[in-house]
């Protein structure tokens, strides 16, 4: 028997989230590659939180075990690349949407989903990564690959206080970048200025709609946030800067001109954590090893238990939490 959140919908459409005690047996069963984990840790993060309260459709069906995350170590595989002991972590493929994720004891996914644990960092704190740090990290590769360096002026990192926005300020700032963090909380200047930024503005300066070509500032930017805030970052970039876009706070609408891109070169990437390749997975949790500092790994994460990751799930889409939610589990 293993402990899981398990959601329903009821009657009237609702979607009902309770701790629920399960078999093995009642894990999904892949024809060919399937590996089972016992989970160690997991996270919360926005779409986690979508998916507990119900208010938006990312659980394709039910019932559902949510949690687009977790790192574990394996205790069954029908995978070749894994064995028993392993230690995994995943991060997206539709896990917790889709299929069955990892705010559970246990979890049986696909074995071509999972990457190996880095070394120097433990179950927790790949879980105070999670999908958000990843995610930057897969922000920051891409300004990398476009040419963007610390000499090439300020990068702009959009909801700043959030999970990924936490983790791009301190890789980038680590890595000698010149960071300016955008944040509807400004009371969290001394967290973000901890992190690494060098400068914190409020998210209103860039939040209304603006000008089709503004004054020239970012040489980079990392969005979480898009709408007129994606909009006014793209048309207030340098020539030839780079704006890489990997979030929807603000709404998934992008009111600009091709004023920016015709005119000035911007390049606007988007970047997809969820059906990205082996490959890309295992560069950026390399990097997250090597360029993170294991001080702001404790810094941007807090634990709770299975029960309080429920609580947290509401919390989080009311933009009540700071950095990282990770969940142990196994706590009572």
């Amino acid at each position: 028997m293993f402990k899981a959140i398990y959601l329903t919908k009821a009657d009237d459409g609702k979607t009902v989230s309770q701790i629920k005690e399960l078999q093995d047996s009642d894990l999904p069963e892949f024809e060919s590659g399937g590996v089972t984990i016992a989970v160690n840790h997991s996270t919360i993060n926005y779409k986690d939180g979508l998916a507990i309260t119900g208010k938006s459709p990312v659980v394709r069906k039910f019932p559902m075990v949510p949690g687009i995350d977790f790192c574990g170590s394996v205790t069954q595989s029908d995978h070749p690349a894994w064995k028993v002991g392993d230690e995994v972590i995943l991060n997206g493929w539709g896990v917790g949407e889709s299929h069955w994720g990892g705010l559970s004891q246990m979890a049986r996914v696909s074995g071509d989903w999972l990457v190996t644990k880095p070394k120097s960092l433990s179950s927790q704190d790949c879980m105070s990564i999670g999908t958000a740090g990843y995610t930057a990290m897969l922000c920051v590769l891409a300004l990398e690959r476009n040419g963007v360096n610390p000499n090439s002026g300020e990068i702009l990192v959009t909801g700043a206080s959030g999970g990924v926005g936490s983790f791009a300020i301190s890789i980038l700032s680590t890595l000698g970048y010149h960071v300016v963090a955008s944040t509807g909380k400004v009371s969290e200047q001394s967290y973000l200025m901890g992190l690494g930024a060098k400068e914190v503005m409020d998210r209103e300066i860039l939040s209304a709609a603006g000008k089709p070509l503004q004054k020239e500032r970012w040489a980079g930017v990392v969005d979480t946030v898009g709408s007129h805030t994606l909009a006014n970052a793209c048309a207030s970039s340098k020539y030839g800067g780079t704006v890489t876009a990997c979030g929807l706070a603000g709404g998934m609408d992008l009111p600009l001109t091709v004023a920016p891109f015709i005119l000035r070169g911007v390049s606007l990437i988007g970047v997809d954590s969820v059906m990205a390749s082996k490959q890309v997975r295992e560069n950026a949790w390399n990097r997250l090893a090597r360029d993170l500092k294991p001080s702001v790994i404790a810094e941007v994460a807090k634990v709770v238990g299975l029960q309080e990751a429920i609580t947290a799930g509401n919390e989080i889409l009311s933009g009540a939490i700071r950095g990282r939610v990770v969940v142990d589990v196994n706590k009572p």
